[in-house]
């Protein structure tokens, strides 16, 4: 899987980001297939920047905590990080804020990708408004084939020299923990029971999106965590399930 790893690396490079420690070589966030969209149909999303640039994706959870992957902040300062909220664009506009502190769960594997969630907390506060909102978290994992949508500002294709400038989003399917370790996709037992998948043909999130929000039914479902490649047809993409972490974030927020 070296391969994987230094594809990533340098399609980071060249957009000038920057690759979250502890990243799997398996990992590659961001969005395939998607359609331009704004902040205000996505206002919980927020964009998490290594000294400026672009990294990950992020949910609000209040005007002063954000929840988003453990991968992303591996091996780096708080002090190095700041987010943008309320805007549909990562590089302008909206409210940009200095990160405080984060708190990554004590049970996070970088090795098998158990537990990859995280708190943010604000150096301020965001304050809410029609390009600014919180999400709730759910308390149960939606049914296998529920709908659900992605967003993020991830590259766009395989390989790709570029992150768009604007918000992207696409809509997929949720794959339940039990089939999506069964013998109809390939992962098997690398799905643990913190994770819930979601797929679409020809859509995913993959590098630049970890991190960010899976939606269903107006409620955070998933956190984008890893996968094979980016919309392998039999390989879904691949989330922290926030309903199994719930007690974790609103016990530490």
């Amino acid at each position: 899987m070296l391969k994987f790893v230094i594809l990533l690396s340098a399609v980071v490079c060249a957009l000038g980001g920057t690759v979250p420690e502890g990243l799997l070589p398996q990992l590659d966030g961001r969005i395939v297939g998607g359609t331009a969209t704004t902040i205000t149909s996505f206002p919980w999303q927020i964009s998490l920047q290594r000294s400026g640039s672009h990294s990950c994706g992020g949910s609000i959870y209040s005007a002063n905590i954000i929840v988003t992957a453990a991968h992303c902040l591996q091996s780096v300062s708080a002090s190095s990080l700041q987010i943008r909220a309320g805007s549909s664009y990562w590089s302008s506009g909206g409210t940009v804020l200095k990160v405080a502190s984060f708190l990554n769960h004590e049970g996070y594997n970088a090795n098998t990708m158990v537990n990859d969630i995280a708190i943010i907390r604000l150096s301020g506060s965001l304050s809410f408004s029609s390009s600014i909102k919180a999400i709730g978290l759910a308390s149960s994992n939606p049914a296998n084939g529920a709908s659900a949508s992605v967003s993020g500002w991830g590259t766009q294709s395989y390989g790709s020299s570029s992150i768009p400038s604007q918000l992207q989003y696409v809509n997929v399917n949720i794959v339940s923990q039990s089939v999506c370790s069964s013998s109809t996709y390939g992962y098997g037992s690398e799905i643990r029971n913190t994770m819930i998948c979601a797929a679409s043909s020809g859509k995913d999130a993959c590098q630049g999106d970890s991190g960010g929000p899976l939606v269903s039914g107006g409620l955070l479902v998933g956190v984008v965590s890893w996968g094979y490649g980016c919309a392998y047809a039999n390989y879904p993409g691949v989330y922290s399930s926030v309903a199994d972490l719930r007690s974790w974030v609103v016990n530490n927020a």
